[in-house]
């Protein structure tokens, strides 16, 4: 059987062709978090592995707790790469913190002496990120049946959780058997040795190879079907999808309550003249922030375009909402303009597009009636004003 050494190098050997590949083919065409997470990870491993090539020299006094600490945060990266393929973003503090209190563990023993200095505490924390990064994989497992994604995509994320959940099992009973047993003891070393633990972690990079395209296409197509759909300033829907997934309410539940809500920010262009477009788009984004503050998961905000924004609300009367964003407009960054709202109702039956003509015209008459209100469209007469839309 080859010897831990020798299985070392051969890892990082292929590591750094894994590490090549990943980068110039996927990474860079894609430009996905997930594989710049797994780019990063591969990077800790193999830095790792050389450290520990260190071992039995007079460098292991430092050489070896910098390994363990490399190592864990290869393995916070495999974590933060499952968690970006949820659309979960990871703290910087919680990413030092676990190779930090390895560091200080493995600094706090014996590393001149001991080549499992710190032993204990590095086998937990590797076996707890990876195990992490196989929960988040079992949840977008679950996201991913309840959004019909590909088969493919599935199967390479179940094989990930998998691998994943295998690894982190075999870390925890690593450190389960150095705390019973010692790892000077003959059944630690043949089980939970070097060598063992470097074909098992080969293994997952054989896993890694295989599912990385798919994982980091899906992630790249997930974000490109986002930007089709949102709004690039705000992050609220636009206008077409605003009208799909409005009129898929409008036909799936009970309307009750259900209304939609034109608003429109009065004297908009006097902002983007007066004080620039900056600020123009800073009260544009806290208006945003407003509507989902109170509309939260019971309704859909999207923008219109420009200065206009439109919600469907369900179970609370319009004008309780519009009050309420009014509200909490004013109240976030300072003085913000004035907010007008036309509201129409949703009857059984109705299509999404003539409602927001309805809430459109609603709108038109709270700016001919002053503006800084809320208008229900009724079916008496128009004003006999003038409508125009002021900016």
């Amino acid at each position: 059987m080859l010897d831990t050494l020798t299985l070392r190098v051969a890892f990082g050997l292929v590591a750094a062709c894994v590490l090549v590949l990943f980068y110039g083919v996927t990474y860079r065409s894609t430009r996905s978090a997930y594989s710049g997470w797994w780019c990063a990870s591969l990077g800790c491993f193999i830095v790792s592995a050389s450290l520990f090539l260190f071992n039995d020299t007079p460098l292991q006094v430092v050489a070896n707790p910098m390994g363990n600490t490399i190592a864990v945060l290869g393995a916070g990266c495999v974590w933060a790469g499952a968690r970006s393929l949820r659309e979960r973003a990871v703290a910087r503090w919680e990413m030092a913190v676990v190779p930090a209190v390895v560091l200080a563990a493995s600094l706090l023993d014996d590393p001149r002496n001991d080549i499992w200095s710190g032993g204990t505490v590095y086998l937990l924390a590797m076996g707890l990120l990876v195990g992490r990064s196989a929960v988040e994989l079992l949840l977008l497992l679950r996201q991913a049946a309840d959004r019909d994604r590909r088969a493919q995509f599935r199967f390479a994320v179940r094989a990930m959780a998998i691998a994943s959940g295998v690894i982190a099992v075999f870390y925890l009973a690593r450190a389960a058997a150095f705390l019973a047993v010692g790892p000077a003891h003959p059944v630690f070393e043949i089980v939970f040795g070097g060598q063992a633990t470097t074909l098992l972690t080969m293994l997952l990079l054989v896993v890694v190879t295989f599912s990385m395209s798919a994982l980091s296409h899906e992630q790249q197509t997930t974000e490109l079907r986002r930007q089709a759909t949102r709004d690039g300033l705000t992050g609220l829907l636009n206008r077409v999808e605003f009208l799909r997934a409005a009129q898929r309410a409008i036909d799936d539940g009970p309307v009750r309550e259900t209304a939609v809500l034109v608003a429109d920010l009065d004297g908009f262009k006097g902002i983007n003249d007066g004080f620039g477009h900056a600020a123009g788009d800073r009260a544009l984004t806290s208006f945003a922030d407003a509507c989902r503050a109170v509309v939260g998961l019971r309704g859909i905000v999207a923008r219109l375009g420009g200065d206009e924004f439109v919600l469907l609300t369900n179970g609370t009367p319009a004008e309780d909402v519009a009050a309420a964003i009014a509200r909490c407009y004013r109240g976030e960054d300072g003085p913000m303009p004035t907010v007008s709202f036309g509201i129409a109702a949703v009857l059984p039956g109705d299509e999404i597009g003539p409602v927001l003509a309805r809430a459109d015209q609603a709108l038109y008459e709270a700016k001919a009636a002053g503006r800084a209100r809320a208008v229900r469209y009724t079916d008496r007469p128009p004003f006999l004003v003038d409508r125009r839309r002021s900016a």
